[in-house]
């Protein structure tokens, strides 16, 4: 045992670099894809605890009922709901849209008339800002509050003056109902002055944090949320929000003119949101049937407007929907390329202890016990890496949800725990490193002692395909030839790293076309640029990694062939070359490989995304991705010409390969 224990940690201190970059492939793909997935959760959690704390409703019940001008639920009727529901889950109102003149110009406003006002139980909006009007001031106002300032909302300042012509208004109503004011009703219209309300404040709604606007009910469709980003721009938008109280409606003769009470229903159950899981909308089919019942008021009077049909709730959860389906499609390249390079660092590091292997065998060390050990040495590596990628996707999360400020005010951060993105990834991750190093540890213990003592033969040297077309290979000089033939003569490792760039240049050409379609396709969305940029610099990280482990397996397998050079009179430079041509050949065939792969992941992304075309994506960025790969392929190149130098001659022609 104490021998096996010497070997175990030897094996550490001689493959520390190996051991580094097994941390470091898993931190970069572990983190980046539970990153996407944590920022999904994030997202959904951050919105449930805001929809719990702001106590929002999950129902505007509007009745079409008409009375002469008293119009909506009568006070019997809201009574019973409250005395069902409690009164601290129903509040009561009404909501128009209307043009009315703001600031000098005609602008579109939805109007809140909020019974209650000041003592909100549903629905409560954050107040950002207050006039600070005295008590005596409030008592020759009719104060209202404005909706903060977005990309659409144009907002008001407080202590402006607003005149809302209630004539007007009721004549917009009719018009877009499609009906006549009769004539007996113009004369109490007639009569009708213009209402004089003041901003009080600025507030935050709980209904409306969507930075790109909300859309107006004067919209033709006006309770359908677009199911794409494109038809985002155009919804015909809100220009300002006002919320006041319901004594604002001017009264004539004792009759409220415009009397469209509204009830805001909020679930007593509030555990049954959690941001449209399964279940809610059923949840929700079943509360209208219920208050249909409880209220009393016929079922053909009332029109139910859900959270399904709010812009804000649903287009932020599609947002954070369209993030996770990004990550789903680049979650399958990331861990293929991230086995591929682990396997590829344990077999090598397994045939290289091929002579301690026969001698463990030879001391009657059980085949299962020598190769728990390189087990063990990629468990360790991939627990380190896959620990230190919860708080790289931790912190990609919280990047992630700050992006989406651009498009949302986004409700504050959960702190609630995100761990099933990164257990289900990190997971794959363990029995996929495991199973294949088990698997070939196994094959090499297979073999006698004898047959491991011997070193395998080198790769026996064959004409490549080019030596056949003695137009072009007779161009080339000796260097150039050398170098053709070791590409091919090694084909395992050309192709796992033709197939690992080849991924990482699709995963960039992928992130450049989000992008493109963010900056050139007209699509006005933040969020999505900010992710297309993670995905970039990711998939860029994810390149340096492979180039670098592949690229320093590749020295270190062939110490004995670059020794051999140097004492032939190669200089350092020369000596570098000779591994380098090898790598930019492999890089450019990958990048090559790369381009079909990238259409198809972009197809993927495109269908999730609901945007942009392959054909739209601007032609530059097609030139700009292969760049990117080979820059950081010519920096990682530039970073292990120091280990060449270091190659011992003497050292390395005794030792047996």
């Amino acid at each position: 045992m104490k021998t096996y224990l010497k070997t175990f940690a030897r094996t550490f201190k001689k493959h520390a670099t190996r051991f580094i970059s097994i941390i470091f492939i898993v931190l970069v793909s572990v983190g980046f894809i539970s990153g996407i997935g944590t920022s999904t959760d994030k997202i959904k959690y951050s919105l449930t605890d805001y929809y719990k704390a702001q106590n929002v409703s999950d129902l505007i019940v509007k009745s079409t009922k008409s009375e002469g001008f008293s119009m909506g639920f009568s006070k019997e009727e809201v009574a019973a709901v409250k005395e069902f529901y409690g009164e601290q889950f129903v509040g009561t109102g009404a909501a128009i849209d209307a043009y009315i003149g703001v600031n000098g110009e005609r602008q579109l406003v939805r109007l809140y008339f909020l019974d209650d006002f000041d003592n909100l139980s549903v629905n409560k909006p954050e107040i950002l800002e207050e006039a600070g009007f005295s008590e005596d001031e409030k008592k020759d106002l009719t104060v209202a509050y404005a909706e903060v300032a977005d990309n659409k909302i144009k907002g008001i300042a407080s202590r402006t003056e607003v005149e809302i012509d209630f004539k007007d208004v009721i004549e917009q109503l009719a018009g877009q109902a499609g009906q006549e004011i009769p004539s007996y009703a113009q004369l109490f219209l007639g009569r009708l002055k213009p209402v004089k309300v003041t901003v009080g404040g600025t507030v935050k709604s709980p209904l409306t944090f969507a930075q790109d606007g909300e859309p107006s009910w004067l919209n033709p469709e006006d309770t359908e949320i677009p199911n794409t980003i494109n038809e985002v721009n155009e919804l015909i938008t809100l220009d300002n929000i006002l919320y006041l109280p319901s004594d604002a409606i001017p009264s004539i003769m004792n009759i409220r003119v415009l009397q469209t009470t509204d009830i805001y229903l909020a679930f007593s159950d509030r555990s049954q949101f959690k941001a449209f899981d399964y279940g809610y909308e059923d949840y929700v089919e079943s509360q209208k049937e219920l208050f249909t019942e409880k209220s009393g008021a016929n079922a053909e009077d009332l029109r139910f407007i859900s959270l399904y049909q709010n812009y804000s709730f649903i287009s932020l959860t599609r947002y954070a929907d369209k993030v996770a389906g990004i990550g789903y499609i680049l979650m399958v390249a990331f861990l293929f390329v991230t086995a591929l390079v682990v396997l590829s660092n344990m077999t090598r590091l397994m045939e290289e202890e091929r002579a301690q292997v026969a001698c463990l065998k030879t001391l009657g060390y059980s085949s299962f016990k020598i190769v728990f050990k390189y087990v063990l040495f990629a468990m360790l590596a991939t627990g380190v890496g896959g620990g230190g990628s919860y708080f790289v996707g931790l912190g990609l999360a919280y990047l992630i949800c700050y992006v989406f400020n651009y498009s949302f005010a986004m409700p504050p951060i959960s702190s609630q725990v995100a761990l099933p993105f990164f257990l289900i990834v990190f997971s794959v991750i363990v029995v996929v490193t495991l199973g294949s190093t088990l698997v070939a540890g196994l094959r090499l213990t297979a073999e006698t002692p004898a047959e491991l003592l011997r070193p395998k033969p080198p790769k026996a040297g064959k004409k490549v395909f080019l030596e056949r077309i003695p137009l072009i290979w007779n161009l080339l000089s000796f260097k150039y030839k050398s170098t053709m033939r070791n590409v091919l003569r090694y084909l395992s490792r050309f192709i796992m790293t033709v197939v690992s760039v080849a991924v990482s240049t699709a995963l960039v050409l992928a992130g450049l076309a989000l992008l493109d379609v963010c900056l050139f396709g007209g699509v006005n969305s933040p969020s999505v640029m900010g992710v297309a940029v993670v995905v970039i610099i990711f998939a860029e990280l994810l390149t340096a990694v492979v180039i670098y482990t592949l690229t320093n397996i590749n020295v270190s397998e062939r110490n004995r062939e670059l020794a051999t050079l140097k004492v032939l009179g190669y200089h350092e430079r020369e000596v570098s070359g000779y591994i380098f041509r090898e790598v930019y050949i492999d890089t450019a065939v990958g990048i090559i490989f790369g381009y079909p792969l990238s259409t198809l992941i972009m197809l993927l992304l495109f269908n999730i995304m609901g945007m942009g075309t392959i054909a739209g994506v601007s032609w530059f960025w097609w030139l700009v991705a292969p760049v990117l790969v080979l820059a950081f392929t010519f920096i990682v190149t530039i970073n292990l010409s120091t280990k060449i130098k270091r190659i011992y001659m003497y050292e390395s022609l005794k030792a047996i390969e």
